[in-house]
């Protein structure tokens, strides 16, 4: 009874904490939580102690992100004049190399607020992950992972845009939407992708649901799979229409597969030279010398798989971009993203 008592008590102490409001986690988020916060304290308050300590860092920069002037409200620096005009002229003209340093401090720490939140939930899903023979807990830990990826699908499409940013062949009308739309998401912490890009979010969210079969390398099965993941039509038909560049094309092979318009050159060449009819991903594996996410997929989703996907195909787009090499410049989202803009 004693432990109990002690049990209650700590679990108390630990949702007092949980007062963080809507500008924090939506009502949604707060409940599943809450819920999440009681399973694990039922079995480790000490699990349950450093949860407590990662909701009171998101409380806290929060509040630091709260404090600071909305980006969109005119003001002045040594005599010169900003405001959403200026921002939106400067956001044009960034190259990449200076990073965040060329970003605005509120732009900043949006970012750090949303990797906090990651790393927040992240910290729930290990926790709840260890106690799923707690009545509900499967699907509570299920759902954490969806938030989990949710907001990690959010720091991509933020990572998309800067990307588009910094790319000299996107024309300056796209970029000025894209500098638009990325102080609207700076400016709000509570915007999630569904609400500025649900396409994307459709993509992302289809794509860290299935796995690759390699195979022929085609793509075929791997598209096929999107389809039945409910990928948007949209998208798909975007990827699937007569006038398709090759780039586009090429741009699209790597997200079905994960990997590089260089990797699959490689695996193909090495099908021809071992008159392989098919692949398979232990074979792509060792052939490529890296680990491959496919090898790694479970019944549930892992969001970081994708966000390394993501980051992997964005640094090849940059470097055939810079050394003047064949093969797609942007990834396949930078691709579907302009276009969209473009349709504003």
């Amino acid at each position: 009874m004693a432990a109990s008592g002690r049990t209650s008590a700590a679990f108390a102490a630990v949702t007092s904490h949980l007062g963080v409001g809507a500008k924090v986690l939506d009502r949604q988020e707060s409940e599943l939580v809450e819920q999440a916060l009681a399973a694990v304290a039922s079995r480790s308050l000490h699990d349950a102690e450093i949860l407590r300590n990662l909701v009171e860092e998101l409380k806290a920069t929060s509040a630091l992100l709260d404090r600071q002037r909305p980006l969109r409200v005119p003001t002045s620096l040594g005599g010169e004049h900003r405001d959403e005009t200026t921002l939106v002229d400067h956001l044009c003209t960034i190259d990449g190399l200076s990073g965040d340093l060329a970003l605005p401090l509120k732009a900043t720490l949006s970012r750090t607020y949303l990797l906090t939140k990651i790393n927040f939930l992240r910290g729930f899903v290990k926790a709840t992950s260890v106690i799923l023979d707690v009545p509900g807990c499967p699907r509570m830990n299920h759902d954490l992972r969806e938030e989990l990826a949710q907001s990690v699908y959010t720091l991509l499409a933020e990572e998309l845009f800067l990307a588009l940013l910094r790319k000299p062949n996107v024309s300056i009308r796209t970029k000025r939407r894209c500098a638009d739309q990325l102080i609207t998401v700076w400016d709000d912490a509570a915007l999630e992708i569904d609400d500025f890009a649900p396409l994307l979010e459709s993509a992302w969210h289809a794509r860290n649901r299935i796995t690759s079969a390699y195979g022929t390398l085609l793509g075929a099965t791997e598209t096929f799979r999107l389809v039945t993941e409910d990928c948007s039509t949209e998208v798909i038909d975007f990827f699937g229409r007569d006038n398709m560049s090759v780039d586009e094309s090429s741009a699209f092979e790597e997200f079905l597969f994960n990997m590089t318009s260089e990797e699959l050159a490689t695996l193909r060449r090495e099908m021809q030279t071992q008159r392989l009819s098919a692949a398979s991903p232990a074979w792509a594996a060792e052939v490529l010398g890296r680990q491959l996410d496919e090898l790694e997929h479970s019944h549930e989703i892992d969001p970081m798989a994708l966000y390394r996907s993501y980051q992997r195909r964005q640094l090849a787009a940059d470097f055939r971009l810079m050394s003047n090499s064949p093969g797609p410049r942007r990834t396949a989202e930078a691709y579907l993203m302009v276009y969209l803009l473009d349709q504003q």
